[in-house]
């Protein structure tokens, strides 16, 4: 497989083994073999046709596979979910058993909904239960404190019953962004809820240890907080329990109440899954798909999964266990996007609804076939007896002979519980230099971050050819694609590529949740996928989204309005640890250059024109100066000391929404409206001018040279966020926050 440059990169930071040095030790030739080898066991047939496979740019591994195959770790599985028992031992259980997943690179979900509902009786100490969001906060804490083995980042769901007590205090958990910050929250819904939505009644709140009914609460309000919240920053989502246990494998050994952080994967407690992806992409032939081949890989495809699971190490017997017992493995797919582009059929069609289901029911009945071999072979999952599969009420249709199958699978059995799981392909993808999951692409061009400020173009290769063939390829054209992020409405561009080239923000929501339901159709798990809005989404758009996930089939549904995290995108990988606070002191801000640029605002306060200057450098906004008029006294010496105080700020790279939430809002007895707003105080007007400079900065695709004409005409895009790795801008995509450049990622 050909590596690009970013590629590498992201090997040689996250996936190349290391010596004691820090020196990578490996090449992606070494990295297969490793993998290979131990994977297969020793079985050397198995060692070439695994080696192959990976090469072949046609299928990857979870994440932790790639990383921990075959060295002391051998952690191999990518998500894990826990129970959590109404008792301070079983809770605090949890977190031990969390801290562990987390120390071998895995993400955790939980369910809190046994937890009882603050200010609950509890007979043991004869005292009051502080309630599910409170013991949330020590998991998000411990969670802090473990770094998952120097290469990926601590991620957990909560989930809650709606018909717990406290359902109301869950939703609106996260308003404050810095809170809960290592959890992704779902609302779980229920059948009986979403009807009493639909007719407008009222719904019980059940307390978890008694089964008492605690009150009642109209289900259309409940549903509208939950809208509401998720229209303002992007969470809670929603998973719909019980569709979810309608296609539980197992039911005889109990329901499945949670899922892992990104909500593609339920669980019963103590699961663990193994995760991988196809590269459709790669299997465009003479510009058609090969259907031969992606069948033979999804036959080693499956064959690689399932050894993985003998070959892992689990953090926990009872996960060793609870695996073993169902082997369930998650076949899904990436490069969906770029195979559209590659075909010419725009992402927002039926043709490409069609598509997805044509390609995920091949995939879904082929690895089935496959699992049924190994059944033979090797035999069923142990806990085959009394499945859906043993009594035959898999539920499945389409243009496949799956009744044959079902029957062939009722009298043989089936090795994997479940086959098939569509999962975030951040990394992997990019190590494929393919498109992420079954998103859209969110960008065609992106802005790289190099070293001395220089920014470089990068182009989506299929993008590229299409324009280079039809004679539209140039510099200055990416430039424009890069800072509009899109090619609609650009006159340069034909009708036939603009239809085809569509990117997140220029499909509307139906077609997201249309495209999700289609390979819904066929995946035995979930589908992980964001729902992405432009910043001027109404509440009402994400209510009817939400409804339509549901009418459609989802399993659950995560959306993202633009811009609506920017604060706390802004402070990820800012925010100071307890244990670099003795570091403070030794913080030596950026000496000041002998000549700068900038610019000066003029803005009406309640104690005259205060004009306020704001220098830059390559690194980015560098002093602050106030000056106003005649005044003198103690108001020149406080608007002296808040600027000299936000330059100090500046030079030690304190982020500037810090800054701004300090200032923002400060009161005087003379307020003054100015443009359409009011000015609180002179120190407010600081705020507002940093503010406004902070929504144009070149991270955020705008040239410093071109600041003072953005900030005066108002045309910059608001970004969602930047990188705090590379400093590149932010995608949203499958549940996670990912960076297009370097390969951060945080879910």
């Amino acid at each position: 497989m050909h590596i690009s440059d970013n590629a590498r990169k992201v090997l040689e930071k996250r996936y190349f083994l290391k010596d004691d040095t820090g020196k990578t030790i490996e090449d992606w030739a070494a990295m297969l073999r490793r993998i290979s080898v131990n994977i297969a066991d020793g079985d050397k047939e198995k060692t070439e046709r695994y080696y192959s496979l990976l090469d072949s740019g046609y299928f990857l591994p979870n994440s932790p596979t790639l990383m921990n195959a075959g060295n002391d770790l051998q952690q191999l599985s990518a998500c894990f979910v826990l129970p959590v028992a109404d008792s301070i031992e079983g809770i605090f259980e949890s977190i031990k058993n969390a801290a562990l997943i987390h120390k071998s690179g895995g993400g955790t979900g939980f369910s809190f909904s046994n937890l009882r509902q603050q200010n609950a009786r509890v007979r043991s100490t004869n005292g009051i239960s502080s309630g599910p969001i409170s013991f949330m906060k020590v998991f998000n804490a411990a969670t802090d404190a473990v770094k998952q083995g120097g290469t990926r980042r601590g991620a957990n769901m909560a989930i809650l019953s709606v018909n717990h007590p406290d359902i109301l205090d869950f939703i609106t958990c996260k308003e404050d962004l810095n809170e809960l910050t290592n959890f992704n929250i779902s609302v779980g819904i229920t059948e009986e809820f979403m009807q009493a939505v639909h007719h407008d009644e009222e719904y019980n709140l059940i307390s978890p240890h008694n089964g008492e009914i605690e009150r009642q609460l109209r289900a259309r309000d409940v549903f509208d907080l939950i809208v509401e919240m998720a229209h303002r920053n992007g969470e809670p989502g929603v998973i719909f329990l019980d569709r979810i246990n309608g296609y539980n494998p197992t039911p005889q050994l109990g329901r499945m109440d949670s899922t892992n952080p990104c909500g593609e994967q339920p669980l019963l407690p103590n699961e663990a899954c193994n995760l991988g992806s196809i590269n459709l992409a790669a299997l465009i032939k003479d510009n058609e798909f090969d259907w031969n081949t992606l069948q033979q890989v999804v036959y080693d495809s499956i064959d690689f999964l399932d050894d993985v699971i003998d070959v892992s190490k689990y953090p926990l017997p009872e996960i060793d266990a609870a695996v073993k017992g169902n082997r369930k493995i998650g076949l899904g797919v990436m490069g969906w996007s770029d195979l559209l582009y590659a075909l010419e059929i725009a992402y927002n069609s039926d043709a490409a609804i069609a598509l997805a289901e044509e390609v995920m029911e091949f995939i879904d009945y082929h690895s089935k076939k496959r699992s049924l071999l190994l059944a033979e072979q090797k035999g069923a999952f142990p806990n085959f007896k009394s499945s859906i599969y043993e009594k035959g009420n898999l539920q499945r249709s389409g243009k496949l002979d799956w009744q044959e199958l079902i029957a062939e699978i009722k009298t043989k059995g089936i090795r994997n519980a479940t086959t098939t799981t569509i999962a975030p392909t951040g990394t992997i993808s990019m190590i494929a230099n393919t498109s992420s999951g079954v998103e859209p692409q969110f960008s065609l061009v992106y802005v790289k971050n190099v070293m001395d400020g220089e920014k470089l173009l990068y182009a989506n290769p299929l993008f590229e050819k299409a324009l280079r063939q039809a004679g539209l390829y140039t510099e200055a054209l990416m430039e424009q694609v890069a800072e509009k992020g899109s090619v609609q409405h650009l006159e340069e561009i034909p009708e036939n590529i603009s239809n085809v080239f569509v990117t997140s923000h220029d499909i509307a929501p139906e077609w997201h949740i249309r495209m999700q339901a289609a390979f819904q159709k066929y995946v035995d798990n979930a589908v992980s996928k964001t729902i992405n809005f432009t910043s001027e989404t109404t509440v009402e758009d994400i209510r009817i989204s939400y409804e339509l996930a549901y009418e459609l089939g989802c399993k659950g549904v995560t959306v993202y309005r633009d811009g609506s995290r920017q604060n706390q995108v802004l402070n990820i990988g800012n925010e100071m640890k307890s244990s670099d606070a003795a570091l403070v002191s030794h913080v030596k801000p950026r000496t000041r250059p002998e000549i700068t640029q900038g610019m000066t605002r003029k803005i009406e306060t309640g104690c005259g024109n205060l004009y306020i200057t704001i220098n830059y450098d390559e690194e980015g906004p560098f002093e602050l100066f106030t000056t106003m008029g005649k005044v003198g006294g103690c108001a020149s010496a406080q608007l002296e000391a808040v600027a000299r105080l936000a330059s100090l700020s500046l030079r030690s790279n304190i982020d500037i929404e810090t800054i701004v939430k300090q200032l923002r809002g400060i009161r005087c007895p003379s307020p003054m409206w100015h443009k359409g707003e009011m000015v609180t105080s002179c120190a407010d007007a600081v705020a507002k001018s940093l503010e406004k400079f902070n929504q144009v900065l070149p991270s955020n695709g705008i040239e410093f040279e071109k600041v003072e004409e953005v900030i005066k005409t108002g045309t910059h895009k608001k970004m969602s966020g930047t990188c705090p790795d590379c400093g590149s801008a932010i995608q949203h995509e499958e549940g996670c926050l990912k960076c297009p450049t370097c390969g951060w990622s945080k879910c």
